[in-house]
């Protein structure tokens, strides 16, 4: 059996054929997959589960198909979903997993994330991170009237999307020096996180032992997806269409 891991889809009601392509996925490889691990940015917004659009509503559905058939569901949140709760994993049928997330894959630990944390040179997005993850500001977001956090997500959207263009490419990528740094401090060898829409396997060392981290594909031009088996980690791209 096989473990699927994919990340920053995006969904949205703009862009139906990511959406079409996810259903597929779910309908297809993801059927004989183990577990399926979507590692933040699932959607392109969340503002609560309790303003789900009938669209949200319909992947939950969709989801839970996957989960009642046999394949166990595990969600981590990214920086565009990090409002997703417990209410939308139960509709969903799925886990919600802190970030970072150890998990044993191949009989090997495995550190998950989505990525965004390990951006550490873009300081005004990690002090802005800091912030939104605050318990204190979590309570306050989510008790905020809907039109009140329907226009704060249009803001942040379009003040990420501008600061992504404007900044340099090494500023909105992962820190190096911070990958040994997280798989010594979690006993891992292999890390595999989304978030910067570069996929690619990269080789380190961490104190002379070898390592690896994994960088999966954003669902955009094609869709992306990481499967561990018997054979080890691969990453293909596939068409939407």
């Amino acid at each position: 059996m096989s473990v699927l891991l994919i990340s920053d889809l995006h969904l949205e009601e703009e862009r139906p054929d990511i959406t079409r392509a996810f259903l597929h996925f779910l309908d297809t490889r993801a059927r004989q997959a183990e577990a399926l691990y979507i590692l933040g940015d699932f959607f392109e917004a969340w503002i609560g589960d309790d303003a789900m659009s009938a669209f949200q509503q319909g992947i939950a559905q969709a989801l839970r198909r996957l989960s009642d058939g046999g394949t166990r569901v595990f969600l981590m949140h990214g920086n565009r979903d990090f409002l997703l709760g417990e209410d939308f994993c139960r509709e969903a049928g799925c886990t919600l997993l802190p970030d970072p997330s150890l998990v044993e894959l191949n009989g090997e630990r495995v550190l998950l994330m989505h990525g965004d944390s390990l951006c550490t040179r873009d300081l005004a997005y990690m002090r802005l991170r800091r912030w939104l993850r605050n318990p204190v500001s979590l309570w306050i977001l989510r008790t905020l009237p809907l039109s009140a956090r329907q226009r704060l997500a249009r803001k942040l959207r379009q003040e990420s999307r501008m600061q992504t263009r404007e900044k340099a490419a090494d500023i909105v990528d992962v820190t190096a020096e911070e990958i040994p740094r997280v798989l010594r401090s979690h006993g891992a060898r292999t890390l595999i996180h989304g978030h910067t829409h570069r996929p690619a396997r990269h080789t380190l060392e961490v104190d002379g032992t070898p390592a690896q981290r994994i960088v999966l594909g954003d669902w955009d031009r094609q869709g992306w997806a990481l499967q561990v088996d018997a054979e080890g980690y691969r990453q293909a791209p596939f068409a939407l269409a």
